[in-house]
């Protein structure tokens, strides 16, 4: 077993690397459109890039909050920098820690099941880069086949198929905390379907939602 001097160690070598790590990709992040703006001499001037980012901005960092405190502690803080820095958590990242850990019998918060998080998140993302470099030298020859009639249902379907296997897994967690929320936002949507614009606001309010029923399930003794 890790001792407590251990797991100290371990998570302050993380948090110094993980910092060092996150910077890194905000310079990448950020040096290639200022590459090219210098390179072509283009600058689209300060209004147009505010305008811009009021439209896409605030829904990245509702779900950027949300998902920082939802995952942090499920992933731990190697799984956490690796998997935010990588991106794509609820879609792979996410999924791959938790079965990993389940796989392995660790449990979330812990060191073991941090490694074991970390490692999963790392195997992930290597695969998906070998996937995408694969992908972009076979496109030529792949298009028609993407582009079938055959598999056009398929890939029109890729995002319930998506959510419906990752909300499996956290329902059959415990489907009496998922309950409450799930049967709130179908009510709202089925109600009001021009909502589904408002993510940002919904996502939150679904976050707090589920924080205030698992709270009242567990005063009345309905969860362990």
């Amino acid at each position: 077993m890790t001792t407590l001097r251990e797991a100290q160690n371990y998570r302050e070598r993380v948090h110094v690397w993980g910092r060092v790590s996150l910077a890194l990709a905000l310079i990448m992040f950020i040096s290639y459109p200022l590459v090219l703006c210098i390179h072509f001499d283009a600058w689209p001037g300060w209004w147009p890039v505010f305008k811009g980012l009021l439209g896409v901005a605030p829904i990245y960092w509702t779900v950027g909050i949300i998902e920082a405190l939802t995952f942090g502690p499920m992933l731990g803080s190697g799984g956490a920098y690796l998997g935010f820095v990588t991106g794509n958590l609820t879609a792979m990242k996410v999924p791959a820690a938790i079965r990993a850990q389940q796989v392995s019998k660790t449990e979330a918060n812990t060191p073991e099941g941090e490694v074991v998080a970390t490692i999963a998140i790392a195997i992930s993302s290597i695969v998906t880069t070998l996937i995408l470099f694969i992908g972009m030298l076979l496109l030529t020859q792949l298009q028609p086949l993407l582009e079938s009639p055959v598999l056009a249902p398929a890939f029109d379907n890729i995002l319930p198929a998506l959510f419906g296997g990752l909300g499996i897994v956290f329902i059959a967690k415990d489907w009496k905390i998922a309950l409450a929320p799930i049967t709130i936002m179908l009510v709202v949507f089925l109600l009001f379907p021009q909502l589904a614009g408002a993510v940002s606001v919904l996502v939150p309010v679904s976050a707090l939602i589920t924080l205030g029923v698992s709270r009242l399930l567990y005063k009345k003794g309905y969860l362990d």
